[in-house]
């Protein structure tokens, strides 16, 4: 579940952990669809792309506490590199999730 401190919307999300090395390099690649939200932790570059996906991704980077610095519709093929540094990416289908920048995130 992830909660939005921001205005107390409560997302009911499965959310899956990519915080080793291996599920951070396969991520969504491959998958034909996924309902749950894939969350990089303690990460050292602020960029993703979307190689062998096939459906839209909603991207959001997350900086000190979780709040929200930048965020990104991708489509399949393509690639981003953040501006700002974060220290977590979220990921989730596009228009899954209502967030914008400057929510503060909290993972249940």
């Amino acid at each position: 579940m992830i909660l939005n401190k921001t205005t107390n919307d409560k997302f009911d999300i499965k959310i899956t952990n990519a915080d080793t090395f291996f599920k951070r390099f396969i991520g969504l690649m491959g998958k034909k669809d996924f309902d749950f939200a894939m969350l990089f932790t303690n990460i050292r570059h602020s960029s993703i792309h979307t190689h062998f996906m096939r459906f839209e991704i909603d991207v959001y980077f997350l900086g000190e506490n979780n709040v929200v610095i930048d965020k990104i519709t991708l489509k399949p093929w393509k690639f981003y590199n953040s501006k700002k540094q974060a220290k977590n990416i979220l990921e989730t289908k596009k228009g899954k999730l209502k967030i914008k920048i400057g929510d503060c995130l909290e993972f249940i």
